[in-house]
């Protein structure tokens, strides 16, 4: 009952505009038959990034649920993930192994701001729609109109980026600035908003220090850093760099107030690993509830996640990247919904601008809503601080 209840907290999404695309069937698409709908997805299952593999199984999880359900139109969703392990030479391999052997509908939830961007010509050319990717890259929003048929999903990084300067000027307006970025494209954003959000307390920032993802350690760079007589830290990476982050910043003394990437922000696997005493007092940005914060124990539609997860995944029943799949793939679920039988890609890819949605494991206050003026689906995060036990919202 409580899955059907978690399933029914999609009540909120609106269908306008659906019965115009409701046309024939479209079996002759690649990827779609009577019987199913066959999507793709590219991921790191093992490498440095292994850690969002979480994220894959969520989606076929919720999938699964669907399939249990009756599918989507009558349609059974078998989704076909490859590993790339993190690497845009195997994401491109991996992509056209996808599309041109396994002859998948479309691209669902791939993983990975290089990764994508990679391959992002590629599915364009072809008229792929590569959908939701997994990643804040500012490029899926500042693109589209030359990639058309690619479309992020979470929050942009130079949002997050901005989010956190915001708070930086309001609390902290003579703070001396040190940031830790993941050496990448996305990385990168994250200073482009903090910088653009700081305007001309953007040269308050003391020091910058970047990071590979593949680098064994960041303790060099958080010595470093600490020399600098930063007071605020601005610290934005993978799961593993965040925990060493924090470690070694209180090994060291430093106690700088500390801002961590949402993506990062998971208490058991990131948090609670660091130690939480380290990470007493850090600052996310959030769009997301996270089902390890026992402040959310009591919503109904935490309580439903937690009986949707021990039917089908419950080994990650507290993993926040557990929730944000899972997210995804309703995204994707109701994106097909609309599209009714007219299951062609460009349709799909109209559909994505057509989107009016409520995720049950969104925070208060914030919705997927989408237009040709802005498909981009969420754009807005609430800050929340680590009080050595669970993350607390700001009223910001």
């Amino acid at each position: 009952m409580r899955r059907r209840q978690f399933i029914a907290g999609l009540g909120g999404a609106t269908l306008a505009g659906v019965s115009g695309f409701a046309g024939a069937q479209t079996t002759s698409v690649p990827g779609i038959t009577d019987r199913e709908i066959r999507m793709g997805q590219t991921l790191p299952l093992s490498g440095p990034a292994a850690n969002f593999s979480t994220v894959g199984k969520a989606v076929l999880s919720w999938f699964e649920s669907v399939n249990a359900e009756g599918g989507v139109n009558g349609r059974k969703l078998t989704l076909i993930q490859l590993d790339d392990a993190f690497s845009a030479a195997k994401t491109v391999e991996q992509s056209r192994r996808l599309v041109e052997r396994e002859q998948v509908a479309f691209i669902c939830a791939p993983l990975g701001t290089p990764t994508n961007i990679a391959v992002r010509g590629y599915y364009n050319a072809q008229k792929v729609p590569q959908l939701f990717i997994g990643s804040g890259g500012s490029t899926w929003a500042d693109d589209i109109a030359k990639y058309p048929w690619s479309l992020g999903w979470q929050p942009l990084n130079t949002d997050e980026g901005r989010t956190f300067a915001k708070h930086i000027l309001q609390t902290r307006p003579d703070a001396k600035i040190a940031v830790l970025y993941q050496n990448d494209d996305a990385g990168k954003d994250v200073v482009r908003g903090l910088k653009s959000g700081l305007g001309p307390a953007a040269k308050q920032i003391v020091r910058e220090e970047s990071h590979e993802l593949t680098d064994p350690t960041v303790d060099s760079q958080v010595v470093t850093m600490q020399a600098s007589g930063a007071d605020v830290l601005v610290a934005w990476g993978s799961p593993r760099a965040t925990i060493q982050t924090l470690r070694k910043a209180h090994d060291v003394g430093w106690k700088p107030t500390i801002y961590i990437n949402q993506n990062s922000s998971s208490v058991p696997t990131v948090l609670t690993p660091a130690g939480l005493d380290k990470a007493t007092g850090v600052i996310s940005a959030a769009f997301l509830k996270d089902p390890a914060d026992a402040n959310w124990r009591s919503d109904r539609n935490v309580e439903a996640w937690f009986a949707f997860m021990d039917k089908f995944n419950a080994g990650a029943a507290k993993d926040y990247n557990a929730v944000y799949g899972t997210s995804i793939a309703q995204t994707v679920v109701q994106m097909l919904k609309q599209c009714g039988n007219d299951l062609t890609r460009e349709n799909m890819v109209r559909q994505t601008r057509r989107l009016d949605l409520e995720l049950p494991m969104l925070l208060p206050g914030l919705r997927i809503k989408t237009s040709e003026a802005d498909p981009h689906p969420i754009r807005t995060l609430r800050l929340q601080r680590f009080d050595g036990a669970s993350w607390k919202l700001l009223n910001t």
